[in-house]
Order: C-alpha cells, then structure tokens, then sequence
C-alpha cells in the first residue's frame, strides 16, 4: 500500500513546526556589547588604572570642594600658633604642640597646612589641567598637519626636533625671568604667571604627541575609507575632522594623561626654585622649598606636599596605561 500525496503533505505539515523549533533559541539572545562596554569591561580590569580613576576623582574634587567645607585663608599668619604639629604626633610624641583647629599642623609663619594643602592643589592641579589641554591641541594640530601633508611633513618634523633638542629646565628659568614682570603688569601677580607657566609648559611639552599622532595619521590615510573619501571629492578638512580625528583619539587620550602628570611635575618644581608663584600664594612645590629647611625637625611638611605630587602623578600614570590597554583593540581581550 503506498502513500498518497495528500497523506505526504500531512506529515510534512506535522514535521515542519518540529524542525523551526528546534532551530530556534529557547532563550532571548544578549544584546550585543558596544565599542565603549567593551572598553570599559577592559579599563576596570587593570587595577591600577581603577586606583588611579578614583585618587585623581578624590584629589580633584578635594581640592575644588574642600576650600568650600574647611573656610580658613592659607595665607592668615598666625604666629601665636606657629609650628604647631599634626593630630597624629600625638600618638608618639605627648609633648608635642597640636590643635584641634589645625589638624594638619602649622608652618613657621602660622600658616594652616589643610588649608594650603587644598589651595596648592588647585593651583597646581589648574596649572596641569590647562598646560595639558594646551599642549595637546598644539601637538595634535601639529602631529595631523605633518602626518597628513607630505609637504608640510619635514618642515613640522624638523620643527619638532628641534623643540626636542632644547634644555627644558634653562629654557623655563629663561621665560620666566624675561616674561614675568609683563604679564604680572597686564594679568596681576597669581594670574600673570599663571599663563606663563601654562604657556611655557605647553610649549615645551607638545612634541611627543605630534610625533605619535604623526605616525597613526601616516597610516590611517592610506586605508581604504579615507581613498573612497577623497575619490568622491571630500575636502581635506572634512576627511582630517571625520575620518583621522576620531581615529587618533586613543593615543590623544593616553598623551593627556601622561602630559597632565608632566606639567604638574614642572609647575612643582619651578615653585620649588623659587620661580613660579609669589612667595605667599600657596603651592605644593612652594610647600616643599619652604618646609627642606625644617626638614629633620618637622618631616611632616615635607611628606604632606610630597606625598600628594608623588600619588596624584602616580595615579595620572596607572589612568594613561590603563587607558592605552583599553583603547587597543590589539591588546584588549588578553
């Protein structure tokens, strides 16, 4: 006895919703994860990276809230209470002079050390964030023109050499000593050199991110997409904003970090020669040079300045390698 089609197209249609359904999932598929989870999910596995993101939070919102919560001028003398010591002596030290209304001590002029801790750091925090962003819009700037230009490209090069070739330290001690009075004239005493040395440290810190920033352009516009921008007519200026730019941001992004940690570290130690900020405006370097002369007998004023440069560059350095691990994409997953 043999089938008939009817009896055929029976058993296909009761086979056929077996099979669909064993193809199909029996749970909802995950949403695919983005370029930014991805580089997030990468960033807090380096540990060192998250240590840095949360003391360079902490610092920053310190030094900008903590003038706010703990209301004493850095600069009052009070020589009635001078040389008084941290709340924590105490523990070894019974005879030792301290005062609820200096937790952190005095120096020889009275001066409260919380309160110049937080005053120096946003200066010296200021100072790197503007040096930074300064020097990284100059660096990029270069960095595109060169990479992009072929005959702009030993022009900027040979530039940049240059700039590299120069003694930073007897260059700064230069500006300063031709430009400060000028600027002190037109912008006053702090704000004259705070653009000075924001000026001076961008502009001798910029070329190393003209150089990366060269080489990733030198390879980026030969790939395919920037040939079928500019076969259609794309202007320079619309390739270098839509196409290299967004390309080149990760090794910008590990520049600023990296460029924040050396113009902090230079604003310190121009306070620290004496060539920074006046005498009276308080800085961490300046905390340093006037407390190396009481050193052995109140190491304290040294290690609180110290210790707030030495972590807040620490962190800015774990930020950027953490940042170059994520961004990537031949390192991240490993």
């Amino acid at each position: 006895m043999t089938n008939s089609p009817q009896d055929d197209v029976i058993v296909a249609s009761t086979a056929t919703p077996t099979a669909i359904e064993a193809l199909q999932d029996k749970e909802p598929l995950a949403p695919p994860s983005s370029r930014s989870r991805d580089i997030w999910d990468q960033f807090r596995k380096h540990k060192g990276a998250m240590f840095g993101l949360w003391f360079l939070t902490f610092i920053t919102l310190a030094v900008l809230i903590g003038p706010y919560i703990w209301q004493v001028d850095p600069q009052k003398l009070d020589i009635r209470n001078k040389d008084m010591r941290p709340i924590y002596t105490a523990l070894w030290d019974s005879g030792a002079k301290v005062g609820w209304n200096k937790p952190l001590g005095s120096d020889q002029l009275g001066r409260d050390n919380l309160a110049q801790i937080l005053a120096g750091g946003r200066a010296s925090m200021a100072v790197g964030w503007a040096a930074m962003l300064l020097s990284l819009l100059i660096g990029t700037a270069v960095g595109v023109v060169a990479g992009y230009f072929r005959k702009l490209d030993s022009l900027l090069m040979r530039t940049t050499d240059l700039f590299l070739a120069l003694p930073i330290l007897p260059l700064l001690l230069l500006a300063v000593t031709l430009f400060r009075q000028p600027l002190r004239v037109a912008f006053g005493p702090e704000g004259g050199m705070f653009v000075l040395i924001v000026t001076i440290i961008a502009i001798t810190s910029w070329m190393p991110t003209a150089r990366i920033v060269r080489g990733d352009v030198l390879a980026i516009k030969e790939r395919e997409f920037v040939l079928a921008a500019r076969s259609i007519g794309t202007t320079n200026g619309k390739i270098i904003r839509r196409h290299l730019l967004p390309n080149v941001l990760s090794p910008i992004m590990v520049s600023a970090a990296l460029g924040l940690a050396t113009a902090i570290i230079t604003e310190s130690a121009l306070s620290f020669l004496g060539v920074g900020f006046p005498s009276d405006f308080p800085t961490w370097g300046k905390m340093l040079a006037d407390a190396v002369v009481r050193m052995e007998r109140f190491p304290e004023r040294v290690l609180l300045p110290g210790v707030a440069i030495s972590l807040t560059v620490l962190s800015v350095n774990y930020l950027g390698d953490g940042l170059r691990d994520a961004l990537d994409p031949r390192i991240r997953g490993r």
